[in-house]
């Protein structure tokens, strides 16, 4: 894998900058690297060759972000239920209740219950919720886990930026960057002309649920004065190809302003550990997960070629299985990406964003300068540091 271009550099100095009080636009390089090699593959660079940039770790600082007032709530939020899908009947009528969502922002479409939506499908789907919601609301909660995809964009891509079918020609070329990405916007369909959109998904019906509860419960619950601090794992693994992102990684250690502490693990799993905001790490699959004891309103995610297929096996862990050890949102890719960096959250603004009141919604949308492909998971309202 090449990364060594200068589009690619300027993206990696996003972790050279310092606090969290700037009014600027992360400086993430808006240009296209060279083309990547899959994330699923690890190849191994011989002797002779250069060291590649990526390879070069910076000096570890904390990076600058906007700083960001408010966020989207749930007067500001759609949901879309699928009638011909018992578990999506039962998990918006469970969301609708818990979040406070009336009649009149519930769309209640027809669609085949299966992974991949035709471009035909989806244009008909994307008709009415143009037309049902208009400007009323600046994101949506999806009350399925099928369809996850359209053809080899993601739905969540699809509803929020549009079908690009250019992309599925060759997945892993550069795809149409996010002018939502490093925003300090808290309207992103007034400033952005982006509806993001979530998928509740869940192993099952009662773990949705307990899904949607988490999220409730977090509001409101962490970066409060004397409370216990909450753990931040980011993980570097002996898989190097989809351990690229530890370029971005902050400095370990305690964080008190917001009330973390931050830990850079060098192994393939995180055990035995409580009070987890957030694990992001790289691997086909993460072991220990039952080990793991996540806060509500917790963000978790690996970078793997197909953690976002969810209707079938691959040999890699999709991201369901972080739904089920206790996450409260996460972020896969349904076609593979290359091991390009844009095209999964950066590390330090998916945090940066979260701590400062964002909803997860947000927060992970924030994080992805190339999310087409990205299917975005969770209960999109959590907002732990939210006041």
């Amino acid at each position: 894998m090449r990364f060594n271009s200068p589009q690619t550099m300027r993206f990696l100095r996003f972790a050279a900058a310092c606090v969290v009080t700037v009014t600027s636009p992360l400086a993430f390089g808006s240009s296209p690297p060279p083309a990547a090699e899959p994330a699923s593959t690890s190849p191994s660079p011989s002797a002779s060759e250069p060291v590649p940039a990526w390879s070069v770790m910076p000096r570890r600082q904390w990076a600058k972000v906007p700083r960001v007032y408010g966020r989207i709530t749930p007067g500001e939020l759609g949901l879309i239920v699928n009638e011909d899908d018992p578990y999506s009947v039962q998990v918006g009528s469970h969301y609708a209740k818990v979040r406070g969502i009336p009649d009149s922002r519930i769309l209640r479409v027809s669609l085949p219950v299966r992974g991949t939506l035709s471009a035909a499908e989806f244009a008909r789907l994307e008709e009415r919720v143009n037309q049902f919601f208009g400007e009323r609301v600046q994101g949506l909660a999806l009350a399925w886990k099928q369809p996850f995809a359209v053809e080899c964009n993601s739905i969540t891509g699809a509803l929020t930026m549009g079908f690009d079918a250019k992309l599925c020609s060759s997945t892993c070329a550069p795809s149409r960057p996010s002018s939502y990405f490093g925003s300090h916007s808290t309207r992103p369909l007034a400033d952005h002309g982006m509806r993001l959109s979530m998928l509740l998904a869940a192993p099952d019906v009662g773990q949705a649920k307990a899904l949607i509860d988490r999220g409730a419960q977090s509001d409101g619950t962490l970066g409060l004065r004397g409370g216990l601090p909450a753990r931040v794992h980011f993980v570097t693994t002996p898989d190097e190809v989809r351990s690229r992102r530890q370029v971005l990684f902050p400095p370990a250690g305690p964080v008190p302003q917001f009330g973390l502490d931050v830990s850079l693990d060098k192994t393939a799993g995180v055990r035995d550990v409580d009070r987890v905001l957030m694990y992001l790490t790289g691997a086909v699959s993460v072991p220990h997960l039952d080990k793991v004891g996540f806060l509500p309103g917790a963000l978790a995610d690996h970078l793997t070629s197909f953690g976002g297929l969810l209707d079938r096996p691959t040999g890699q862990m999709n991201v369901l299985s972080w739904i089920e050890a206790g996450a409260t949102a996460s972020y896969g890719t349904t076609s593979e990406p290359c091991a390009h960096l844009q095209k999964f959250p950066h590390p330090q603004a998916l945090l940066l964003f979260y701590v400062q009141g964002a909803s997860a919604l947000e927060a992970y949308w924030k994080s992805v300068q190339w999310p087409q492909q990205g299917l975005f998971v969770g209960e999109p309202l959590a907002a732990p540091f939210a006041r």
